[in-house]
């Protein structure tokens, strides 16, 4: 992964009034007939409110009122009305779409009627997270592997078996010229064209499972950015009629798809995590902000592997992190430190690998931009390296070495992340007690479910 020293201007380089006339200009000389308001709830669904050119200039000044009551853990009734404001840098067009109708769109902060920030825009939180960290004179940075599904629809409504792959290759498999490579290449032009540049892309090892590796960028502009990526997946895999999925675990007795999360501080053009003196190369800095990876990794699992499917890929075998630990080389444990390119200091980075790419991005980054810089301003102490392979170790084994699992159900999650003082005071009473209560129910309601599994196993017998 190229993680070359980012540009200083990033996402300041035009003030507020020339991006505002950079978008009118570009909506009227590219004949834009539709601008897409997009945010998200606080699950992470995107949400989208459509307006024309006319209304476009009103909305960026003063923002766009819609009832947040209609939005999951956004308002309760009798508070609703929100405000849905442009970030005019957020802007693009939108090259995928298939009717070839004219359409941009560019995302929002979701503030209160009187401008102040909304405690229920999942945005905001990873806004506060981020100046947070400016405060400490550092800049967040991040780079995503999303991993995804191909499969075929399904003639049936609703599923009523195992989803059907479009192939049956593995790790970077040269195909022939076949649906889902076509697919892969369509979607990684059309992020291209939309100014997302994409460091590579490559069949995974599961049958149809594919993945896009996404060019690291500020960590609010990759949030957007990974919205927008799974966004155009799915658009242009219904074309063809196909369903794309980023559920963590669609197929049983393959792996799962995770979102490893590469990711780095920088003070001004320097990064953070480099120390040359160092036989890793890892500043304190660095060696701190691991160490609270690990120490609060038990709080963050709920936020950045946060549905009941979630856990079915955090399983012994399968190539997932189960065990906290870290290591330089060693993709059993839950936090790598891959080597530097070429030497290259701004290329030293960190690996947070139990992330899945269903997670909400903002909740997921700013959790892990928060356990991070909680090492850092309690100068964590980082355990030793556990170069072994964990998998293979008895429970025995591990219990002596101190290692310890992430939680094993979303239950598990939940009950750690209600206790965590952290992740409270990051996600912010709104979202965080919402966040709870869904997670809650969301549980509450598969183990009510009876399984397919529970069919062919009990009732034949029992």
């Amino acid at each position: 992964m190229n993680w070359d020293r980012p540009a200083a201007s990033v996402g300041h380089h035009e003030g507020v009034e020339q991006q505002k006339d950079y978008v009118l200009r570009t909506v009227e000389e590219r004949h834009v007939r539709f601008v897409q308001l997009w945010f998200t709830d606080v699950l992470g669904v995107p949400k989208s409110i459509q307006i024309t050119p006319a209304e476009l200039e009103v909305a960026m000044d003063e923002g766009l009122t819609f009832d947040g009551s209609s939005v999951d853990g956004f308002s309760r009734v009798q508070e609703s009305d929100v405000l849905a404001l442009p970030d005019t840098k957020t802007f693009q067009l939108l090259p995928y779409l298939a009717d070839g109708t004219a359409t941009a769109r560019v995302v929002c902060d979701i503030v209160n009627l009187d401008g102040t920030a909304f405690e229920g825009d999942p945005r905001q939180v990873l806004r506060r997270a981020l100046e947070r960290a400016h405060d400490h004179g550092f800049s967040f940075f991040a780079a995503p592997e999303l991993e995804y599904f191909y499969f075929a629809r399904s003639e049936v409504p609703e599923p009523s078996g195992p989803p059907v792959p479009l192939d049956h290759g593995s790790y970077f498999d040269l195909t022939t010229n076949d649906l889902g490579s076509v697919l892969r290449r369509q979607t990684v032009l059309a992020l291209e064209d939309m100014g997302i540049p994409v460091e590579h892309n490559q069949h995974e090892d599961a049958p149809s499972q594919h993945e896009i590796d996404l060019r690291y960028t500020d960590a609010l502009t990759m949030a957007d950015t990974i919205m927008t990526a799974r966004m155009v997946v799915k658009e242009i895999a219904a074309r063809r009629d196909v369903v794309a999925s980023f559920m963590p675990k669609p197929l049983s007795g393959v792996q799962g798809s995770g979102m490893h999360l590469h990711v780095s501080l920088f003070e001004g053009d320097t990064n953070a995590f480099y120390d040359g003196a160092d036989p890793y190369h890892l500043s304190p800095v660095a060696r701190h902000f691991i160490a609270g990876l690990l120490h609060h990794a038990h709080e963050l699992t709920a936020v950045t592997n946060q549905w009941v499917n979630s856990y079915k890929r955090l399983i012994v075998g399968y190539e997932a992190p189960v065990y906290v630990s870290w290591a330089r080389n060693n993709r059993s444990a839950l936090v790598r430190v891959p080597p530097t390119k070429g030497g290259k200091p701004d290329s030293t980075r960190v690996e947070y690998r139990a992330p899945d790419p269903a997670c909400n991005p903002y909740l997921a980054l700013a959790a892990v931009l928060a356990a991070g810089l909680a090492g850092v301003e309690g100068a964590y102490e980082l355990p030793a390296e556990l170069a072994t392979n964990l998998y293979d170790l008895s429970g025995d084994q591990r219990r002596a070495l101190g290692v310890e699992a992430l939680p094993s159900s979303l239950a598990d999650a939940v009950d750690r992340l209600e206790q965590s003082k952290l992740l409270a005071d990051t996600l912010g009473e709104h979202v965080f007690e919402w966040f709870v209560r869904n997670k809650r129910a969301e549980w509450v309601a598969y183990r009510s479910e009876v399984t397919p599994f529970e069919l062919r196993r009990y009732l034949p017998t029992l």
